[in-house]
C-alpha cells in the first residue's frame, strides 16, 4: 500500500484592491460652483463701501464729489489724510486712554466675580447671577438722565475717567456671565486640593484659576475693547471737547461751505484701524474663549 503525500499549498494571498480614483458627480460639481459663486458676491458686495473708503479718501478735494464716487483718483494724494490725523489725533489718543484703561478694569472686575459666582458658592448666589444679568438688558438711552446727574454730583463729568467708570459698570453683567460661563468648565477638584492645603479665597484664585484664564481675557478684553472704542453716546454725555474720544470727533469733522469727503474718507478708516487690527490679530483667541465657555454654566 503506497501513501502518497499532500505537500499543502500555501493559501493565496487576497489581491489588494484597486484604487480607483473617485470622481465627483457632476450636480456635486455644481453646487460647489454655486456655493462659491454666492459666496463671492457676499464678498463683493462687503468690499464696495470699503473701496468707495479708500478711493476718495486720495482724491483731492476737488475730485471728492459723490458723482464720482466710483472712480479712481486722477491725481492720487495725501491731503485727506493729513487733515484727517491732525484732526483726530487728540481723539484717538483719548480713546486708547478709555478703552485699553476700561477693558483691563473691567476682565479683572468681572474676573473676580464669575471666579466667586462659580467657585464659592454662597446663599443666593443664583439671584446675585441672575441680577447681574439683569443689567444687561438695560438700553444706554433709558440710564442716561440719571447716569449724568450722578456723574455732575461726583464732578466726574467732562473727562475720560468719567467715561471709563460707566463702561467698567455697564460692561460688568457681560463680563461676569463670559467669566462665570468659562470658570464652570474649570474642575471643582482643583479648587478644593487648593483649600486642602490651606489656601483662601484670593490664593486659590490667583494660584489656580488665574493661570487657566486666559481665553476668557482674551474674550473680554476684545468685547470690551471694542464697545469701548466704538462709542458715542456716553462720549457726547459725559465728555467735553478736550475729552472727545475718536467717533465723537468723526462726527464732527465737516467743512463749513464745502463737505471734506476725502478728510472724512480718511478720518473714517483711521478711526475704525485699530478694532480691526485687533480683531485680525486676536480673533482666534476671541473664537476660543467664546467656545471654551460654552460647554457649561
Amino acid at each position: 500500500m503506497t501513501t502518497v503525500s499532500v505537500t499543502p499549498q500555501p493559501a493565496a494571498l487576497p489581491e489588494a484592491p484597486r484604487r480607483t480614483g473617485r470622481r465627483r458627480p457632476p450636480r456635486s460639481r455644481g453646487l460647489s460652483a454655486v456655493r462659491f459663486a454666492v459666496l463671492l458676491g457676499f464678498v463683493v458686495v462687503f468690499l464696495i463701501p470699503l473701496y468707495v473708503l479708500l478711493a476718495t479718501s486720495f482724491k483731492p478735494l476737488s475730485e471728492a464729489d459723490p458723482s464720482r464716487a466710483w472712480n479712481l483718483p486722477t491725481r492720487w494724494t495725501l491731503e485727506g489724510w493729513r487733515a484727517a490725523l491732525d484732526a483726530l489725533s487728540p481723539a484717538l489718543w483719548n480713546s486708547v486712554k478709555l478703552a485699553v484703561s476700561g477693558s483691563v478694569i473691567s476682565a479683572v472686575l468681572g474676573s473676580l466675580n464669575g471666579y466667586v459666582l462659580s467657585k464659592w458658592r454662597f446663599p443666593y448666589a443664583d439671584v446675585v447671577f441672575t441680577a447681574f444679568l439683569f443689567g444687561m438688558f438695560i438700553p444706554y438711552q433709558a440710564v442716561m438722565i440719571p447716569l449724568v446727574q450722578l456723574m455732575t454730583k461726583a464732578h466726574l463729568i467732562g473727562g475720560i475717567p468719567g467715561l471709563v467708570l460707566a463702561h467698567v459698570v455697564y460692561g460688568i453683567p457681560i463680563c461676569t456671565l463670559i467669566f462665570r460661563n468659562y470658570y464652570a468648565t474649570i474642575p471643582d477638584e482643583l479648587v478644593e486640593a487648593a483649600r486642602v492645603d490651606g489656601a483662601g479665597m484670593l490664593r486659590s484664585y490667583a494660584s489656580v484659576v488665574l493661570p487657566n484664564s486666559a481665553p476668557a481675557f482674551a474674550v473680554v478684553l476684545i468685547w470690551q475693547f471694542t464697545s469701548m472704542w466704538n462709542d458715542f453716546l456716553f462720549a457726547v454725555f459725559l465728555t467735553g471737547p478736550a475729552s472727545w474720544p475718536a467717533t465723537v470727533r468723526l462726527n464732527n469733522i465737516a467743512g463749513s461751505m464745502v463737505v471734506p469727503y476725502s478728510q472724512q474718507m480718511a478720518a473714517a478708516v483711521l478711526a475704525s484701524l485699530p478694532t480691526l487690527l485687533v480683531y485680525v490679530l486676536l480673533g482666534r483667541f476671541f473664537m476660543r474663549g467664546l467656545m471654551a465657555g460654552a460647554l457649561k454654566g
